[in-house]
């Protein structure tokens, strides 16, 4: 059942326990027995809304950054990582394999404002050895959802002469 919940929860975490317990053919306490218990457990850390700013008349511009750093003795890449993700700016940081080590997202105001953390905040670390930072210019999909009203190709007429 647990599974099942974050299933649904993912796709939509404004589903309630009544239409989730109606679903699972379960006591609605009991659904919410297992949300209390999962985030207790930090399974479930939060619930943020999705929101496509591109549809908004509020500008914001989203960066991806690869950043290499001298992991820290006896600690690895977590004290590195912890000291990134305390930045307001870092939206998601992820520890990499391949060519970089960690991946920072993050969303400001303006490239201006973006290239500032990056020089001012993320690059001035000690234990960061160097970042390349690419821009996000359009988002198709995000989180399984898509972020476009275009159609697929699929989805439109086939108009012939």
């Amino acid at each position: 059942m647990k599974k099942q919940i974050l299933d649904m929860l993912s796709k939509n975490s404004r589903i309630s326990t009544e239409d989730m317990a109606a679903m699972l053919a379960v006591d609605e306490a009991a659904v919410r027995d297992e949300i209390q218990e999962m985030e207790d457990a930090n399974v479930i850390c939060g619930y943020p809304t999705l929101i496509n700013w591109d549809q908004t008349d509020c500008e914001k511009v989203t960066a991806l950054i690869e950043v290499k750093v001298t992991p820290q003795r006896d600690m690895g890449f977590n004290k590195v990582a912890e000291r990134i993700y305390r930045f307001e700016e870092v939206e998601s940081l992820y520890l990499m394999s391949g060519g970089f080590d960690l991946t920072v997202l993050i969303q400001g105001k303006s490239m201006h404002e973006v290239a500032h953390f990056v020089s001012e905040k993320l690059s001035t670390l000690e234990y960061v050895t160097s970042t390349a930072t690419y821009f996000v210019l359009k988002k198709y999909k995000e989180h399984g959802l898509v972020m476009t009203d275009e159609q697929n190709e699929s989805e439109r007429m086939l108009i012939t002469p």
